[in-house]
Parts: structure tokens; C-alpha cells; sequence
């Protein structure tokens, strides 16, 4: 069976020029361990929880992010399924924007530094094909539903 893990692809937007989508940024956190890695916060399901649940929590330990400081972006849910550390792993992604732009990232002992980049840096660091399509995605999504 594989993994499962949930997270948020957290963002932020200038408010002015509010039609300019080139103005989302979005949340990157780089692993302590490993081959440091930069990736949305994200983490396992833990027993009881349902997958949103899990990925609120995640995101509130691993960059001190609390749910009320998010807005979930409704009708965006990308699941990815690829091979970690020799074994299958799905992990679905919500779009979360931060309601503050300036909102305080506290970073947890697994993670060792954050940037908010824009789409072409962010597909950059991310390395992994999947997570490249995820940021793309979810970028098209957001500038196709601009209010």
C-alpha cells in the first residue's frame, strides 16, 4: 500500500495589481534532511484524521501556519503518485492563500529555510517533475478563476 501524505500549497498575491497574476508567490520549504529538498508543507496522515485535516495540521507545524490565517481555494485538489525512498507515495495538494501577506513562517526542526517564489522559481526548486506540474496547475487555476 502506499504512503499517504497531505499538504497546501500555500500562496500569496500582491492585493495591487490585483489582475497581474505574476504578483503569486508561493511557499517553499526546504528539508533538514536528506537531499534537502524544497517542497508545500506536507506530512502523513495520521489515524483519525481526513486528508484536509492532515495537511491544516502540517502546515501549521512545519511553517507555524494556523488554519484561520488560510483561505482554502475550493475546487483545486491535485494528487501526485511517484516512488520515495523506494516505496509508492500519493500526496494530494489543496491551494491555500495566506490572508496576511506578511504572515510570519515559523519553521519546525524539519525544515532549515523557506522562500516564496513565483511560478518559474518555484518549478525550478522544486525539481521533481510532479511537483513542477502541481505548482503549473495550480497557478493556472488560480489565474483562470481571478476575481
Amino acid at each position: 500500500m502506499a504512503l499517504r501524505a497531505c499538504g497546501l500549497i500555500v500562496f500569496r498575491r500582491h492585493c495591487i495589481p490585483k489582475l497581474d497574476n505574476s504578483t503569486i508567490e508561493f511557499l517553499l520549504l526546504q528539508a533538514s534532511d536528506g537531499i534537502h529538498h524544497w517542497t508545500p508543507p506536507k506530512g502523513h496522515v495520521d489515524p483519525g484524521e481526513n486528508d484536509l485535516e492532515t495537511a491544516l495540521r502540517e502546515t501549521r507545524e512545519e511553517a507555524g501556519i494556523e488554519a484561520g490565517q488560510l483561505t482554502i481555494i475550493e475546487g483545486f485538489r491535485k494528487e501526485l503518485n511517484y516512488v520515495a525512498r523506494g516505496k509508492p507515495k500519493t500526496v494530494i495538494y489543496w491551494l491555500a492563500e495566506v490572508k496576511d501577506y506578511n504572515v510570519e513562517i515559523r519553521l519546525s526542526h524539519e525544515h532549515q529555510a523557506y522562500r516564496w517564489l513565483g511560478l518559474d522559481e518555484a518549478c525550478q526548486l522544486a525539481q521533481f517533475k510532479e511537483m513542477k506540474a502541481a505548482f503549473q496547475e495550480g497557478h493556472q487555476f488560480l489565474c483562470s478563476t481571478a476575481s
